[in-house]
């Protein structure tokens, strides 16, 4: 007969497969949500300069986000990088029961609101940021240490003229660029022992640095 071992090997073998598969199924349900009309109602309101096609894209980003934090799990935190986004998930969160459920099939946990948090200094990336940076890349298949373009989330303040927005860029050092002298370096985000990439793997981790990075707002615990 099996040993207690080799019940426990079992046992282990068939939680991963559970969760694998309960991750999957999230995944699936996040991808093809569709966002309350509602929402994009009060965005228009909140901000009556964007047109139809800026908010549909805000909303491709706001999935984005909730994507990045799923792949954080509960006990990492990651920081808004994003005004505009940011905006968005509040007016969601204001349909209680319906974020509510999103939140229950999304992420398998409700996902609390704190206020959006970029860089503390042009140049002083925090935790948060630094793994908001390396799971915004990997969503996008973007290099997080040689980056050729910003991911959408980090892009999208700049894109669309945000007031008060955060705007990265690149390169703070390229004089030909439109963000030059202002706004935040994207070069000076997760470099030196973080800049290792998502994982990959359906565990549910961002692959990167461990522990509670609690800087900045975003999302992250319960």
């Amino acid at each position: 007969m099996p040993g207690p071992l080799a019940y426990s090997v079992v046992a282990a073998a068939g939680f991963i497969t559970w969760r694998v598969a309960v991750n999957r199924r999230r995944r699936r349900f996040l991808d093809s949500y569709a966002f309350p009309p509602a929402i994009d109602r009060r965005l228009a309101a909140k901000r009556p300069q964007l047109t139809d096609d800026q908010r549909e894209l805000v909303l491709r980003a706001l999935r984005d986000w909730f994507w990045m934090c799923a792949r954080a799990g509960r006990r990492r935190m990651i920081s808004m990088p994003s005004r505009v986004v940011d905006d968005a998930w509040h007016e969601f969160i204001l349909f209680t029961r319906i974020y509510q459920n999103f939140c229950r099939n999304a992420l398998g946990r409700f996902l609390h609101h704190t206020p959006a948090e970029a860089m503390s200094t042009p140049t002083s990336a925090q935790n948060g940021i630094k793994r908001a940076w390396r799971l915004a890349c990997a969503r996008d298949q973007i290099n997080p240490k040689t980056p050729l373009g910003l991911p959408l989330i980090f892009a999208i303040d700049g894109m669309l003229g945000v007031e008060d927005g955060f705007v990265y860029a690149i390169d703070c050092g390229d004089k030909s660029s439109a963000t030059y002298g202002s706004g935040y370096c994207a070069s000076h985000i997760g470099c030196g022992g973080g800049c290792a990439g998502d994982s990959g793997s359906d565990s549910g981790g961002d692959g990167g640095c461990g522990g509670d990075g609690g800087c900045g707002g975003g999302c992250g615990g319960d």
